[in-house]
């Protein structure tokens, strides 16, 4: 179950709507690893442009760039003025 405690119908995978947009998550978090920063970077770019497409008002984009054994993980956190905008962003990621 969602972390909202949603009342979900688990033979549909339906929730009520009013739970899920309730505004207290306006944050849209993503990771991967990559095998050099460059191209990290490259795809912080295309987030990025997707990103500014969501927004209505400027969204707070925090990138944290790691060395591991495999390359460069690369974690970014998208701060958005409202939930919606998050779901809309992560849905264009699809």
């Amino acid at each position: 179950m969602s972390k909202c405690s949603a009342d979900e119908t688990p033979v549909c995978c339906c929730v009520d709507v009013g739970t899920v947009m309730d505004n207290t998550d306006c944050t849209a978090s993503w990771s991967r690893v990559f095998a050099t920063k460059a191209e990290a970077e490259k795809m912080l770019a295309e987030l990025t442009a997707k990103a500014r497409q969501a927004e209505s008002e400027p969204c707070q984009i925090t990138p944290r760039f790691t060395e591991e054994a495999e390359g460069v993980r690369m974690d970014v956190d998208f701060v958005f003025a409202c939930q919606a905008e998050a779901l809309i962003f992560q849905l264009g990621l699809r």
